[in-house]
């Protein structure tokens, strides 16, 4: 005898946005723009720190650029939701701290 079930999603959510692949790694890091994101937990800040300072000490001419979030929803149901996108538009490749 076989049993079959059906799984549903639990959020009962269809995710509108089409999947799409990951952007291509950069060539060099030189005189690029990296942007430090960091959420709202304590230790994220800390890490990203230090992930500067090492980064500096192999490319001298990276630049760097923080955003930092409060909340703990996702940035689109926020106000801070345009002031992100520009952000996003001014790096060329972003480094994401999660910190308990």
């Amino acid at each position: 005898m076989t049993i079959q079930f059906e799984v549903l999603n639990p959020w009962a959510d269809v995710d509108p946005l089409p999947l799409r692949s990951i952007s291509p790694r950069l060539s060099d890091l030189n005189n690029k723009t990296i942007g430090l994101f960091t959420n709202h937990k304590v230790a994220a800040s800390p890490i990203l720190d230090k992930v500067e300072e090492q980064l500096k000490k192999r490319f001298p001419t990276l630049k760097f650029s923080r955003f930092h979030r409060q909340a703990n929803v996702p940035i689109i149901e926020t106000r801070e939701k345009d002031k992100f996108e520009e952000w996003l538009r001014g790096v060329d490749a972003i480094i994401n701290a999660v910190g308990d």
